[in-house]
């Protein structure tokens, strides 16, 4: 079982938006934003772990995205 399948669904949307900001930034600037899939983003959010994600989750709440 995948862990992106364990979050809620809030969290699992700001997770995805933080991670394309900052995992792929490059990549929607070379290829368009449609480049980069809901797919590949739960892979980085998968191999990051629920540490490093329960963390993400705190800043990005801290900072007002959610």
């Amino acid at each position: 079982m995948s862990f992106v399948n364990t979050l809620k669904q809030e969290d699992l949307r700001l997770l995805r938006n933080i991670v394309r900001k900052e995992h792929f930034k490059f990549f929607a600037k070379k290829h368009g934003k449609s480049f980069v899939t809901n797919y590949m983003v739960d892979n980085i959010i998968d191999n990051i772990g629920p540490e490093v994600a329960e963390n993400m989750i705190k800043l990005g709440v801290d900072k007002g995205l959610r």
